[in-house]
């Protein structure tokens, strides 16, 4: 019997030790052979593996994971910021036809209600919305608990961007990739999207994002959301969902944001992430008051 414990950081051998986990569970069997339920450390995915095929990751893989992940991370943070400047200097430079400067303006960003399933990554996610300058709000609820509680949150919080995000998984006893019950957490993000569906039903009024790995795609956008998870059940970061709400916090309402545009800062690309076109939140006011 090996000395694993809960919290231990391991990779899986059969997947070729793709990505990281974090042990959660330890459940013993009825042979020597336990079964280990693990949460992604970067990716929203769960699931449970024989405790034969997990390996635990000494302390310099996974500091080389973490530095791969954050290189990547960094790049697209600054990238994001490049493009906005880019991009509202053109808007502010077409608005004032030549004649006043960018001082003059200020801008009013859409703002999100981010309701996540997992604690580690809301933290995560929240440090990382402050970074690109969003307003953010964000909730810890549990998968099955975001149907019962969104229309509440949205009546409290009025955002422009929901994301309902968390944990999902294909279940690996189902063969069939567009049976809902396939999925682990899949039903209850299509249930949350119809609850904020009726509270706002205009897909330009409130713009959703829902979904994490593998989650069945197709059923979600039928439900009402703008963007979701995932085209080609395939691992989607856990920031995937905050850099698509930049991009639509940030984009003029009087234009519309192509999926290509949306998607060229995420993660996981468009095998993991999709959806429709929409139009942008950002809206530019003038002039800008001197005591701002």
């Amino acid at each position: 019997m090996s000395n694993l414990k809960i919290g231990d950081i391991v990779a899986r051998k059969s997947y070729n030790h793709d990505i990281l986990f974090k042990v959660t569970d330890i459940v013993d069997g009825q042979d020597q052979d336990r079964t280990i339920a693990l949460k992604g450390v970067n990716m929203r995915i769960v699931a449970d593996s024989p405790e034969s095929d997990i390996e635990k990751m000494p302390s310099k893989k996974i500091e080389q994971f973490n530095k791969n992940f954050n290189k990547k991370i960094n790049k697209i943070i600054k990238n994001i910021l490049r493009e906005r400047r880019v991009y509202q200097t053109k808007s502010f430079t077409r608005h004032s036809s030549g004649h006043l400067i960018d001082s003059f303006h200020f801008g009013k960003p859409g703002r999100v209600l981010h309701i996540d399933g997992d604690g580690e990554y809301m933290d995560v996610c929240l440090k990382v919305y402050a970074e690109l300058e969003i307003d953010a709000k964000g909730k810890i609820i549990p998968e099955s608990e975001q149907p019962k509680v969104v229309g509440s949150l949205l009546r409290e919080h009025n955002p422009d961007i929901l994301i309902l995000t968390g944990h999902d998984s294909f279940l690996k006893e189902y063969r069939n990739f567009t049976d809902i019950n396939s999925y682990r957490n899949t039903k209850h993000f299509i249930e949350a999207v119809k609850e904020a569906r009726r509270y706002e039903p205009g897909m330009d009024e409130l713009v959703i994002f829902a979904g994490a790995c593998h989650s069945l795609y197709e059923a979600i956008i039928e439900a009402g959301a703008n963007f979701a998870s995932s085209p080609h059940r395939t691992l989607i970061h856990c920031l995937d969902p905050v850099f698509i709400s930049e991009k639509i916090a940030y984009t003029s309402v009087d234009r519309f944001v192509s999926i290509e545009e949306i998607l060229e800062n995420t993660i996981t690309g468009v095998r993991g992430v999709g959806g429709l076109q929409t139009r942008g939140k950002y809206r530019m006011g003038l002039p800008k008051s001197p005591y701002q």
